[in-house]
């Protein structure tokens, strides 16, 4: 268990080195998965705040799906992040995807942000 912990950590060290480089001032969109929802949220690094943030823990995310584990509920999620970070003036991003590879619903969450108008 250790040595998966520190795999983990050493790959999300390294994803987020690479997004901070490649940020140029944008905000990060982090994305977080666990066995049963999927959280989001655009960060701004310069002023260490929050700007848009939505997750399968929501109410009006919770009742559209029959669980917050799978690639629907990740695509209602990116949209809906989507929609709130475009609201707070925010188009252009980085795709921070931490230490989950970019495949399943973290793949089906980026696309639906892509479609909501976020540029990553």
């Amino acid at each position: 268990m250790a040595k998966t912990n520190k795999i983990t950590a050493n790959r999300r060290a390294r994803v987020r080195r690479a997004v901070k480089a490649a940020a140029n001032g944008r905000p990060r969109l982090s994305i977080h998965r666990s066995s049963a929802n999927i959280y989001a949220q655009v960060i701004d690094d310069v002023k260490g705040v929050t700007l848009a943030a939505a997750s399968t823990l929501e109410k009006d995310v919770k009742g559209s799906g029959k669980t917050g584990a799978d690639k629907a509920a990740a695509a209602v999620v990116g949209k809906l992040v989507a929609e709130r970070a475009v609201k707070a003036g925010v188009t252009e991003v980085v795709f921070d995807r931490g230490s989950f590879l970019f495949h399943g619903r973290v793949k089906a969450l980026a696309d639906a942000a892509r479609e909501g108008g976020l540029k990553f």
